[in-house]
């Protein structure tokens, strides 16, 4: 039994909305946990991921997420005019759903960015300090605002691991991020060249914004310099973090730019941390977390949303 099937028979026994960790919390009491085939460290974050990437991809899914605090899943068709009244009620009545206006700054964005990055795609992310390069009159053009490693090895069996090693293919991915709090027209070309700037060493590169012009002029010309230059674009949704997707997405390739690394790590402290900090986890084969940026729990950055500074940094 895959995550999809194990919420769904949990919500229909149970005949209410559940968040996602009541979903596993109650699997585990059923003992339906033990008929699911891979669970990882936590599980409860796989059951979300799994939920969301359904609503958002399949036009048949079965699931709904109800705008409550915290975010609950149902099924479709189990829903009646009574819970919909409920759930409407909660919704008025409750001042956290009231959208609220924040100022955001570029740093202030990163943790949205770690959570989508390591809940949706596995990634983990490291923050890249530009005020401590010894380039620092334009080190925004030489290195990203974060850096992704994709890890094979997690899945691999440890005979697999070692022969890859033997023939020189981990299988890692190196992901660069260029973080912009608007895209426009005005500032296109702009921060889009920035991107391809500071990440043609990676296997892919982004620009992660929180808003973007949605006309059809501005996307047909996003589409024409990705397909010319291969930098992808994130949407941050800073209402919903679990609605963040990929608008465009980057080309990949299969190798990266070591000279442009070694310069990178030249001038940056946190760019030769983070290499260094790869090179171990790839060795023990124990991806240590705490060493990359902090994965905050969505109640967490729905907590801190609006207690921001726009001059933190």
């Amino acid at each position: 039994m895959n995550f999809l099937e194990l919420s769904q028979k949990v919500l229909k026994e149970e005949n209410k909305p559940l968040t996602h960790i009541e979903i596993w919390e109650i699997s585990k009491e059923k003992g339906y946990d033990s008929d699911v085939s891979s669970k990882g460290k936590t599980p409860w974050q796989t059951i979300a991921a799994r939920i969301y990437v359904d609503i958002r991809d399949n036009p048949n899914s079965k699931f709904i997420k109800l705008k409550l605090r915290p975010t609950k899943f149902f099924l479709s068709d189990l829903m009646t005019n009574e819970l919909n009244l409920l759930i409407e009620k909660e919704e008025i009545s409750s001042p956290i759903l009231t959208k609220r206006e924040a100022n955001f700054n570029e740093r202030s964005l990163h943790k949205y960015l770690t959570y989508y990055l390591y809940n949706y795609n596995f990634i983990y992310s490291k923050t890249i300090f530009h005020e401590i390069s010894t380039k620092k009159s334009f080190a925004q053009w030489i290195h990203p605002d974060m850096v992704g490693v994709y890890f094979p090895i997690t899945e691999w069996e440890n005979e697999v691991v070692d022969i890859s090693k033997e023939v020189g293919s981990l299988g890692i991915k190196i992901y660069s991020y260029e973080i912009k709090i608007e895209l426009n027209f005005n500032n296109l070309r702009e921060y889009f060249f920035q991107a391809v700037s500071n990440s043609s060493w990676a296997h892919e590169g982004y620009l992660v914004v929180s808003n973007y012009d949605q006309d059809e002029e501005f996307y047909e010309e996003f589409k024409r310099l990705s397909n010319s230059f291969g930098i992808g674009l994130i949407f941050l949704d800073i209402d919903d973090p679990d609605s963040s997707h990929v608008v465009f997405q980057a080309n990949s390739k299969d190798f990266i730019d070591i000279d442009t690394m070694n310069k990178l790590a030249k001038i940056n402290p946190d760019f030769k941390e983070l290499l260094k900090r790869i090179k171990i986890d790839l060795s023990s084969r124990e991806i240590r977390k705490e060493k990359y940026d902090k994965i905050e729990e969505i109640e967490n950055i729905e907590k801190k949303k609006g207690l921001i500074n726009v001059n933190d940094v």
